[in-house]
């Protein structure tokens, strides 16, 4: 039990310092130079997840009418290629386009301000998120569902960031939110990306 207690004090030492942000960032600029693109993205998709509550999560979870669940809510933005630009957590009840100004902002500063566009879904909507993304040099661009809708639709751009949430569910601890701190469950989702992005680059590295 010392040791588990060690390895997470440390681990929130190095979530603390950014340690795990900077990697990010620079396994990011990695793989798009390995894939033929500019090592700063022009582009990124935004969207949201929301993780069913658990004890752990207490007071601060709230209530996603739309999903009908009661946790917390991740807030993530990915270049074109899926790679982790921006994310944070709030209450389930947040609204998404409430959230795009803080996404853009990261994403600005994360990018040295190259990011000219942002695809979102239906849920972004409107002259708030619109504003609040120009405000930051971004303009939205919603990809809305075909109005004959029948079965899965694969929505163009917005299934790369559906992707990234998948691959974040590999990792058990973020099935659901069982983290006191939300600093912790956005934390451990840098990680879990950074972990992610490395396994990418080592496959590249062994395939050159």
């Amino acid at each position: 039990m010392a040791t588990e207690g060690a390895v997470y004090q440390q681990t929130q030492r190095w979530l603390a310092a950014g340690c795990f942000e900077a990697l990010v960032d620079d396994l990011c600029a990695v793989l798009r130079l390995a894939a033929g693109r500019k090592a700063e993205p022009t582009a990124a998709i935004i969207d949201s997840r929301t993780l069913r509550f658990t004890p752990e999560s207490g007071e601060r979870a709230g209530y996603d009418g739309g999903k009908r669940k009661k946790g917390s809510k991740i807030h993530m933005a990915v270049d074109t290629l899926g790679h982790l630009l921006a994310l944070h957590v709030t209450p389930a009840s947040a609204e998404d386009r409430s959230e795009v100004e803080r996404l853009a902002r990261t994403v600005q500063a994360v990018t040295d301000v190259t990011i000219e566009l942002a695809w979102v879904d239906q849920g972004y909507t409107g002259e708030r998120a619109a504003n609040a993304a120009a405000r930051h040099g971004i303009a939205l661009k919603v990809v809305k569902l075909p109005e004959a809708k029948r079965g899965f639709i694969l929505l163009p751009r917005r299934w790369v960031v559906e992707r990234s949430f998948a691959w974040a569910t590999r990792f058990r601890r973020l099935v659901k939110d069982y983290e006191r701190y939300a600093e912790t469950l956005a934390g451990l989702h840098v990680v879990a990306f950074a972990c992610l992005m490395m396994k990418q680059a080592i496959a590249i590295a062994a395939g050159s």
